[in-house]
């Protein structure tokens, strides 16, 4: 706990008897995977009775988490590197060691076991270990650690001789020893082995005197030349983890007495540190994909030459151990074309390498892109580089020296940001009233990412039109830095360690109109609508009245999305920086900010190198008798500016701005500006470096080391929390000094430390917050934030609190996620959306291809659940779709809201967690992606849009489950059917659409009994109920006839009835209950409006996740406990429903008591009741049949006996008509012939047929000429 801000100590697994098998994580993030910082473990007493490394590992442990900070070497180590420490893997062994035991006779080296853990890993020359693998719980704890984190470097610690061995450890033909089993990586372990045994006394001797017929060259030796090993971790590590492993015998004495371990300590301290030391050389790099700019994971990095490749991580990144030279390195993964490049290994810290993949799909005649960086120890920090002789000793200055209009800007942006592609990424936060873009260049060496622990930073130029020289100085700082990346030291160190976004002109409109060699004038001053950007922002002192500016809110979204910590607004016609607050309920005073002496901190790092402005004196001839001590001033106190982007900046955002003046000339001639470059290049340069200043560092969750989001930052006497962002990440800017440090956040107790701020590199502190028990948000309602999820006991009693009155409303108040949604997204967006969702969460998401629209648009399928890829029959599956009608998108901003919500929230909201953990949740955003395309912000009524490509509307096409049916459907229609309602076991499914305020429920169909309309109806309840306006039943839309609709819900045919409804094929095939909600009286509401809407409906959306999980569910199995499928449920004599593959069924009811009917073939009839409540989970029914004896409701015996006699007089029957039969065929043989009629006879037999009389003919009499008394028989005529 003393260390908790670097150290985490964990378990990977337990030993036979039970003992934890501990590590000690010692990191400058301990528990986050932090993207391009190596892992490196050392594991010791693997032997039990082999103790020295198990005592030199804790000192380590000591002398790392004790010397960080004052010490820079440990500092340095731990920042840049991932250390876990196991200081005994075998407890058990060390248990039943003796103390001065040297050569273990006593026993001990074995586990619990007996076996030799150094012998039970899978070998490549001897397969797998003998024996059960139960034995050896502490080797498949390790192989499992081995296989989740992928470790660069590792070092396995024994005793009984004084030696650093190497693979390989046998060899195929296992000669006892003489072998040398050489790796592909020779060279590489030779060089580490050397670096451990050079720098111990004893060691790099050669000569241990353990046994004096031993010595080994250098203190190393290849391990199968010494003796064969089969089944060791060293080669295991090497062969199936990425990871380079040596093993280090420290001493010839096993278990020696305790008084020499401070010695052994001594000897091998530097070793230990320099071992470490070794994990950041050779390459290092990221692979990228392309398309997306985010990295592939898994992707393999092979060396021409050497036979053993290494694979990337989570975040494409990797690290490849290599001595000096030169490589042809390659990076390959399936489905993209590989890449190869040429590099130059030198001694010291790992190259940089990163490699940019294209897909083969998409590929094209696009290049494959690689890039070398010359090694700057970024693992030391921004300031500490080790290689400056080797770079570029003078950089390269802009060329571009004219003033650029709109088009030649986006021009310039485009090619540097495709010439420098590796770095840089070109992207737009927004368009002018005239609808030019508002262009952005983020500089980065992981363009598009932001990476954990990274600042942000900024810069916005030409906020007022007519003031140029920011935009031009802009452009002319991207072309610098650039141009000099991986060259020069200043700009790839301060590129490598910052996320810096530019943008050049946010008034682009007004730089359009305004006129070179303008002095001071105001002609494009203003946007095209003529308002002030600069006055246009929301103030704490004065109502601005003006209306917001499309400039001012794509600025304000772009800074709520992403964790600025510093930014500088550029204007000009003074020369001065003036720093917060910008006015002062109206005076011209100075108007002092909390954190006023770090402003005044950050404008003096601009304006002192910047000798004309740091003078004070800026424009004499204009205004003469105006000074500015060190060129800067306090904003009111120059004058007051209400409305002002910086004091709106400081007090809504992280971000800390100042506004600076560049130039006395607005608009200067364009031969003057190398001029101005060369004043203020130093004063960009330097001013950007201030991002790194005061504190940074993470705030956890201490149950899982998650980072927090949202967690406030307070610094004590300084009254301006901050928040942190969405892993965790924080950054406070603060002037040297001692201070007392708060990290806070809802359902966490606080925590507070002393912090010193030197003036250097930020200090990094990281806080663990511990959950608060049963944390009480009120009085009234307990929602278990901090309970496990997992038990069913837990699971029913969140669902109780979340149905209490106050328990969504708690949930959401505990977990305020700032969504910002600001924009509709088209079906590229959408698409990009739902991709980077999938990226960003692959443990809980996959991501859907359900089919094409008619225009070939992809309709995806977005499912959130913590078994993504599994099927889960026992757990309740619920849909929501939006989009079916295009003109109403609304929704499926909602839906996309809806499922970022749910997964940032996953595994930091414990209510979200368990809700997901236990349900199946498939979102689908757009099912008419074509109308979508079509439609029009804003326009409420209109109908474009409405409709599929093909004129159809998808709501009136759901018209049967036959096979012509189907075949029949519009093409999105039927992607929804035959993926979404037939046999898919849903068990909710809520619709979105737009053009009033309501919810509907089946059926649309105007003539149509509905069977379980309660239940139906109260489903729509529970949605209405939960939003704040709809439950009201007044919509209050302008085109609206319905003004007085009970609690908010109608029947969809008491609404707008209408044949071949999604929601009616829902229920009558799909057996699931589906309710349509209205979200806006507008169809296509304007974007301003999403953040509104979100806030409505958001409390109302988890009301139906929480609902799901009522009702009544079951399984039906027979008397053996063998599940039943496809039996039959009916309740209350009505609704239907089939069992699942596992003879699961889960059905929602209305509140109150239902009867339950189980039907199965060739079993007894079952009936239950079951009360529904509704606050409580689904009541849980085992339903057991018995095998049915009865037939038609009779004993078998009895039936069978019947069956019988039946079947003996059928044949009886046969026998007699067979007789008959025969007699008639005698007959006729002997001269039966049919006697002639008489006239009148035949006349009326002639009519009886043209009548077309049924009874025509039915009989005709013969007549026996023999002298046979046997009677006229009468036969059929057919």
């Amino acid at each position: 706990d003393e260390h908790s801000s670097i150290a985490r100590l964990f378990s990977i697994g337990r030993s036979v008897q039970n003992r934890s098998l501990w590590v000690m994580e010692i990191s400058s993030a301990p528990g986050l995977r932090v993207a391009g910082k190596p892992k490196c473990k050392y594991v010791g007493n693997m032997h039990g009775d082999e103790t020295v490394s198990r005592q030199v590992l804790v000192y380590l442990i000591e002398y790392l988490l004790g010397r960080y900070g004052p010490d820079e070497r440990v500092s340095r180590l731990v920042n840049g590197t991932d250390i876990y420490i196991v200081p005994s893997l075998n407890p058990d062994g060390f248990e039943k060691s003796v103390e001065g035991d040297c050569d273990g006779a006593s026993g001990g080296r074995n586990n619990s076991g007996n076996r030799d853990l150094n012998r039970s890993f899978p070998d490549q020359f001897a397969g797998d270990p003998e024996g059960k693998p139960e034995d050896v719980p502490e080797v498949k704890a390790m192989k499992e650690w081995i296989k989740e984190n992928r470790f660069v470097l590792s070092g396995n610690f024994h005793g009984g001789s004084v030696v650093a061995s190497y693979p390989y450890d046998d060899s195929v033909n296992h000669v006892l020893n003489g072998y040398y089993s050489k790796s592909p990586d020779d060279e590489v372990f030779k060089y580490l082995a050397k670096s451990y045994a050079s720098n111990h006394p004893l060691m790099k001797t050669g000569k241990p005197n353990c046994d004096s017929s031993e010595s080994f060259v250098d203190g190393i030796t290849n391990g199968a030349y010494w003796y064969d090993v089969s089944g060791g971790m060293q080669d295991y590590n090497y062969l199936k983890g990425n990871c380079f492993e040596i093993t280090l015998e420290l001493t010839c004495c096993k278990y020696p007495p305790a008084n020499t371990l401070a010695e052994e300590w001594k000897n091998n301290r530097e070793s230990l540190l320099t071992l470490l030391e070794k994990v950041h050389i050779g390459i290092a790099g990221f692979v990228n994909n392309g398309q997306l700019g985010q990295g592939i994971s898994n992707a393999v990095i092979a060396v021409d030459g050497i036979d053993h490749n290494i694979t990337t991580g989570d975040f494409g990144d990797f690290h490849r151990l290599l001595v000096p030279g030169v490589y042809n390195i390659s990076a390959d993964a399936p489905g993209y074309i590989p890449a190869t490049i040429n590099v130059e290994v030198r001694e010291g810290p790992a190259t940089q390498v990163n490699f940019t993949l294209q897909p083969m799909v998409t590929a094209g005649n696009h290049p494959v892109e690689t890039t070398i960086t010359v090694a700057t120890s970024t693992m030391f920090g921004i300031e500490t580089p080790t290689t400056k002789d080797k770079l570029q000793p003078i950089p390269k200055e802009p060329e571009t020296s004219r003033h650029h209009n709109y088009a030649d800007m986006a021009i310039f942006l485009r090619k540097y940001s495709t010439e420098y592609r590796e770095i840089t990424r070109l992207y737009s936060v927004g368009k002018s009233v005239e609808k030019r873009e508002l262009y952005v260049m983020e500089i980065s060496d992981k363009p598009g990412i932001h990476e954990l622990g990274e600042p942000e930073f900024k810069y916005i130029g030409n906020m007022h039109g007519n003031e140029v020289l920011g935009r031009e100085l802009l452009l002319n700082l991207i072309e610098y830095l650039c141009k000099n990346y991986g060259t020069d030291l200043e700009a790839t160190t301060l590129v490598n360690n910052t996320r810096i976004h530019i943008m050049p002109s946010m008034n682009p409109d007004g730089y359009e109109i305004s006129t070179e060699g303008d002095k001071s004038s105001v002609i494009g001053r203003n946007n095209s609508n003529n308002f002030d950007l600069n006055r246009n922002f929301p103030d704490q002192f004065v109502n601005i009245t003006d209306p917001r500016q499309p400039e001012t809110i794509a600025v304000m979204n772009w800074m709520n999305e992403n964790p600025f910590v510093l930014s500088a607004n550029l204007h000009g016609g003074s020369l001065v920086v003036n720093y917060p607050y910008d006015d002062a309920e109206g005076i011209t005073l100075y108007s002092k900010c909390p954190d006023d002496a770090i402003f005044r901190q950050l404008a003096i790092s601009f304006s002192k190198e910047n000798k004309q402005m740091y003078g004070g004196h800026p424009c004499t001839d204009m205004y003469p008798n105006e000074y500015f001590s060190q060129g800067i001033t306090n904003g009111a106190q120059w004058y007051t500016v209400p409305g002002g982007m910086q004091d709106w900046s400081y007090l809504h955002t992280n971000c800390f701005e100042v506004t600076i003046e560049l130039g006395c000339f607005k608009f200067p001639l364009a031969e003057d500006l190398p001029k101005y470059w060369k004043q203020n290049k130093r004063s960009l340069l330097q001013f950007m470096k201030q991002v790194h200043k005061g504190v940074k560092g993470f705030v956890l969750d201490g149950s899982n080391r998650k980072g927090i989001f949202n967690a406030t930052i307070t610094v004590a006497d300084v009254n301006h929390p901050i928040k942190s962002a969405k892993d965790g990440d924080y950054w406070r800017l603060l002037v040297p000094g001692v201070y007392k440090i708060t990290a806070s956040a809802r359902g966490y107790l606080p925590m507070t430390k002393n912090v010193t701020v030197k003036d250097r590199q930020a200090v990094e502190v990281n806080f663990t917050l511990s959950r608060v028990t049963d944390y009480k948000i009120n009085s009234h309602v307990e929602v278990s934030i901090n309970s496990s999820a997992g038990s069913e006991e837990e699971f029913n009693k969140l669902v109780k609190n979340l149905s209490s009155k106050e328990g969504l409303n708690n949930l959401i108040l505990s977990s305020p996620i700032n969504l910002n949604l600001y924009r509709y997204h088209d079906y590229k967006d959408l698409s990009e959306v739902l991709r980077g969702l999938h990226n960003n969460y692959p443990g809980i998401t996959k991501l859907r291809r359900l089919g094409q629209s008619a225009e070939y648009r992809q309709i995806w399928a977005l499912e959130i659940s913590n078994k993504p890829k599994e099927v889960e029959l026992a757990e309740p599956k619920i849909k929501f779709i939006a989009g079916v009608h295009g003109n109403a998108p609304a929704g499926s901003e909602l839906l996309l809201a809806f499922a970022e919500f749910l997964c940032i929230l996953y595994e930091k909201n414990n209510a979200i967690t368990k809700l997901i953990n236990e349900t199946k949740i498939v979102i689908v955003p757009s099912v008419n992606p074509d109308g979508r395309e079509i439609a029009q912000e804003g326009r409420c009524t209109s109908k474009v849009g409405l409709t599929n490509a093909h004129g159809k509307d998808l709501d009136k096409d759901f018209k049967g489950n036959s096979t012509e049916q189907l075949a029949a459907m519009q093409p999105e229609t039927r992607v929804i059917v035959e993926n979404l309602i037939l046999n898919q076991g849903y068990t909710l499914s809520v619709v979105l659409d737009g053009g009033s305020l309501l919810a509907t429920y089946p059926y649309d169909k105007p003539v149509q009994t509905v069977e379980n309309e309660e239940t139906l109806k109260y489903l729509a309840t529970v949605y209405s109920t939960n939003h704040p306006r709809m439950h009201l039943g007044r919509p209050g839309c302008p085109n609206n006839t319905e003004e007085n609709i009970p609690h908010g819900v109608l029947r969809g045919a008491q609404w707008h009835g209408h044949m071949f409804s999604m929601k009616d094929f829902s229920v009558t095939y799909g057996h699931c209950p589906e309710i349509t909600v209205y979200t806006s009286c507008c169809n296509f509401p304007p974007s301003k409006d999403l953040p509104a809407l979100w806030n409505e409906n958001k409390k109302a959306l988890l009301s139906m996740l929480v609902e799901v999980h009522k009702g009544v569910r079951g399984k039906v199995t027979d008397t053996t406990g063998k599940p039943i499928p496809n039996a039959l449920i009916i309740l209350n004599d009505g609704i239907k429903v089939l069992t699942s593959e596992g003879g699961y069924f889960h059905v929602l009811l209305a509140p109150g008591p239902h009867d339950i009917d189980a039907l199965a073939e060739g079993y007894k009839h079952q009936r239950k009741q079951v009360f529904v409540s509704s606050y409580e989970s689904a009541s849980s029914l085992v339903i057991v049949v018995e095998v049915d004896n009865k037939l038609f409701g009779l004993p078998r015996e009895l039936v069978v006996t019947a069956a019988g006699a039946s079947m003996s007089a059928i044949f009886v029957t046969a026998c007699i008509v067979w007789c008959v039969c025969s007699i008639k065929s005698n007959h006729q043989k002997d001269g039966f012939h049919r006697l002639r009629q008489h006239r009148d006879e035949y006349e009326d037999e002639i009519r009886m047929m043209s009548m077309g009389s049924k009874k025509s003919l039915l009989s005709s009499e013969f007549q026996d000429e023999t002298d046979s008394d046997e009677d006229t028989l009468y036969v059929n005529k057919h």
